[in-house]
């Protein structure tokens, strides 16, 4: 019996613990953002609060849908700035209410897009996700490089996506070129950043125990596959998405 629990095979599992933990707080998160936006889709009251869209389908200020959108950053900021001083408990509950939060913003697609496009999207960027964390999760090649190029591009499409944007509010042009390169740019950074943050966990998870540390340290991992699968998701949408 003794030979069984030596330190080595006590710390595998302790790694398949904070994996698997990661990765269920990932898809509970899912879960209920996808919920919530079919919910919020389906509520004529919510949707007068987020789009001001009236019981006849005109379109008034969507006031609701960015005091929303400002709710979410509060609510990433917050969970990041606290999560060495709050208990497993309430780190769980504030990324459950930002699923939340985010699947009412979400909610949106299920008004521009068809419901197939949807559907075809999600089963897309579910395969992409999993080839790269799992590429991720296996590579011998080190991706710490990554990081900091990564970020540098994704600084870059900020940029140019709110530069496009107030060029098409005050010209009240759209730019459907730059909208595509924008967005397949968040498709390739995104997926390189599974593929990191995938590797980043996983040396995280090797000196993993189970302490209240670690499972905070789990909720904020999975808060990072959950950007990065939202993120590839709406990309691939903006893309190949087949508006009503």
């Amino acid at each position: 019996m003794e030979a069984t629990r030596t330190p080595a095979r006590l710390a595998e599992t302790e790694k398949s613990r904070f994996l698997g933990r990661t990765f269920g707080w990932m898809a509970l998160a899912l879960f209920i953002s996808a919920a919530a936006a079919y919910f919020t889709a389906t509520s004529e009251p919510l949707l007068r609060f987020l789009f001001g869209i009236s019981e006849t389908g005109a379109r008034g200020r969507p006031v609701g849908f960015f005091a929303l959108v400002i709710l979410e950053l509060v609510l990433v900021i917050a969970l990041s700035a606290s999560i060495r001083k709050i208990s497993p408990f309430f780190a769980g509950l504030g990324f459950l209410v930002y699923a939340v939060v985010n699947g009412m913003t979400l909610s949106s697609i299920f008004l521009i897009y068809q419901i197939s496009s949807i559907a075809t999207a999600f089963f897309s960027t579910s395969i992409l996700f999993s080839v790269m964390s799992l590429w991720g999760l296996t590579t011998k090649k080190n991706l710490a490089s990554w990081g900091r190029y990564l970020m540098m591009a994704l600084l870059g499409v900020i940029i140019a996506s709110a530069t496009g944007w107030f060029i098409s509010f005050f010209t009240k042009t759209p730019l459907p070129m730059m909208d595509m390169l924008v967005s397949f740019a968040i498709v390739i950074i995104f997926t390189a950043l599974t593929a990191y943050d995938a590797q980043k966990i996983l040396k995280t998870a090797e000196y993993a125990r189970n302490t209240d540390d670690y499972k905070k340290v789990s909720i904020l991992a999975a808060l990072e596959f959950y950007l990065d699968f939202i993120n590839i998701l709406l990309a691939l949408l903006r893309i190949f998405g087949k508006k009503k």
